[in-house]
């Protein structure tokens, strides 16, 4: 991600970044399920989106504090 978009997350109310969590988990389950198949060929994809899901988690603990 690059500065702009943590800035815009940064930004988001908490239901829209649980919004995006959830599909980012659901995504991350889809590739997953790929890889094991054998359909899938950019294995970069995977580690994108395990750390935008991190970055999300990190936010939504900030906000709760």
């Amino acid at each position: 991600m690059k500065r702009k978009e943590i800035e815009q997350l940064k930004t988001k109310p908490v239901e829209e970044l649980k919004k995006s969590l959830a599909e980012h988990k659901d995504k991350l389950w889809s590739l997953k399920t790929d890889l094991a198949a054998g359909k899938i060929k950019n294995v970069k994809e995977i580690k994108k989106f395990k750390k935008d899901i991190a970055r999300e988690l990190t936010l939504l603990n900030q906000h709760g504090k």
